[in-house]
């Protein structure tokens, strides 16, 4: 056991901010390190495919979020679920919950796959996708999906560990793989002049890589969170629950998925590729600040999973308010050195100028207070990690989805501008805060009454 505890964190017991810290710093290593891998095939696109192939896959990206995030959420689940079992000490659910989470992961990468490959074109066309851009969209969006199997895999896999306050292996096993896939995409673009074709393949062998480290890691483990192949079943109950926690936090996904695509059809609606490829730019830029704070949502979900199920109710808030704190200093900091520093980090994608001042103008307007959008996070994260996930998800409709929907029918056609576009981001941002706060406060003050009348 002593090989598997030196990667666990006691979440339940003893000082928060350091055992945080110590969970987000390799979280946000994680995160930083997919990006710059990801960004690598930007930039290697950029330079050596041509404009067209860089908003290819630009145009791409709000769509892969769409079709990916509800099985995403399901992770969600999972990640509470086995958080909640290895706070309270319960050995057998927890496998079982492990088993299940990792059975699911495969059959939502084989369904998304199908349905990546076969619908790829006709979305890329519904979000009006240049005709520039459109046929190396679809080459790229259709291997893309060919590997998502293994995406799942890798993201079910992940959210065990993250549980039991493992963030250091994930980490590793990213490292590895993304270095192999930037060495493939210099070799598939430049080597081998695949354009786009080039960096989903690139893409799709790194994901098999860390799927298969991941699921090694869980198979040689001494813990109560081994996996043993034999043994993958989908219990019923578990599922449910994880169903449960999962899908709003899918759907939630999937509605911010929604708006963005509409926002992307919206930057598309120009029929400008320069103007696609500075908001592709922007947006890898913006990446960083965004995955930065979103570790502080990874660690607040994991620690509220764990406290909670010990029922440690004073901890939770203090998880928040720890969580609120970081996530804010880090999103003011990264945020506008994004903004000090743009034209340089932007001349890394592309050296048109004309892109590089529409990267600009999305940087200046979204980046200044992007810490709003990591606050906002932070208490889905909480909720979430308490059992409540169906709340934040009605939350983030009203207060982000829809209301981004709203903005553009009205300011965005009234205003046609990148600027009224844009804006729609940190307003919605600022609302959904704030009634997040205010659902987290009765949702404690109802879980502290009914812990004292259980205890008296």
């Amino acid at each position: 056991m002593a090989q598997s505890k030196q990667f666990e964190i006691d979440m339940t017991n003893g000082p928060l901010l350091g055992k945080m810290l110590k969970f987000y710093f390799p979280l946000m290593a994680s995160s930083m390190l997919q990006l710059v891998f990801n960004a690598a095939d930007v930039a290697v696109v950029g330079h050596f495919a041509g404009e067209d192939a860089l908003a290819a896959v630009g145009s791409c990206s709000a769509l892969i979020n769409l079709l990916t995030n509800l099985f995403i959420g399901l992770s969600v689940g999972a990640n509470v679920m086995v958080a909640r079992y290895y706070g309270s000490g319960r050995e057998d659910e927890l496998s079982d919950m492990v088993h299940t989470a990792m059975l699911t992961s495969l059959i939502s990468g084989l369904l998304l796959t199908a349905f990546g490959v076969s619908f790829s074109g006709i979305f890329l066309t519904w979000m009006g996708t240049t005709k520039e851009a459109l046929p190396l969209a679809t080459i790229y969006m259709r291997i893309y999906f060919g590997g998502m199997a293994f995406t799942m895999v890798y993201n079910f896999g992940a959210a065990v560990l993250r549980a039991i306050g493992d963030t250091k292996r994930p980490m590793i096993f990213l490292l590895i793989a993304g270095a192999i896939n930037f060495v493939l995409n210099l070799l598939f673009v430049i080597g081998f002049k695949m354009s786009v074709a080039g960096v989903a393949l690139a893409t799709v062998i790194s994901q098999a890589i860390s799927a298969f480290l991941i699921v090694r890691c869980l198979i040689f483990s001494d813990g109560t969170y081994k996996l043993e192949l034999s043994k993958l079943h989908i219990n019923k109950d578990k599922f449910l629950r994880m169903i449960q926690i999962g899908l709003p936090a899918g759907l939630q996904g999937v509605l911010f998925s929604i708006s963005n695509v509409i926002i992307q059809s919206s930057v598309n609606s120009f029929d400008n590729t320069l103007i696609v490829a500075g908001n592709t730019t922007g947006q890898n830029i913006e990446g960083f600040v965004y995955m930065a704070m979103n570790a502080f949502y990874q660690t607040a979900l994991s620690f509220s999973g764990q406290n909670f199920g010990a029922r440690k109710y004073d901890r939770v808030l203090k998880v928040l308010g720890i969580s609120l704190a970081c996530v804010t200093v880090v999103g003011l900091v990264m945020g506008n050195a994004s903004v000090l520093f743009g034209r340089q980090l932007l001349g890394i994608f592309t050296k048109d100028p004309t892109v590089v001042e529409y990267g600009l103008l999305r940087i200046r307007i979204i980046c200044s207070i992007y810490f709003l959008c990591g606050t906002m996070d932070v208490c889905t994260g909480v909720l979430r990690g308490m059992g409540y996930s169906i709340m934040p998800m009605i939350v983030s409709l009203s207060g982000a989805c829809l209301f981004r929907i709203v903005w553009i029918m009205t300011v965005f056609r009234s205003f046609r501008t990148l600027e009224s576009l844009y804006v729609s981001y940190p307003i919605s941002w600022f609302l959904t805060t704030a009634v997040h706060l205010i659902c987290f406060m009765i949702v404690y003050k109802r879980l502290n009454r009914r812990k004292i009348d259980t205890n008296s």
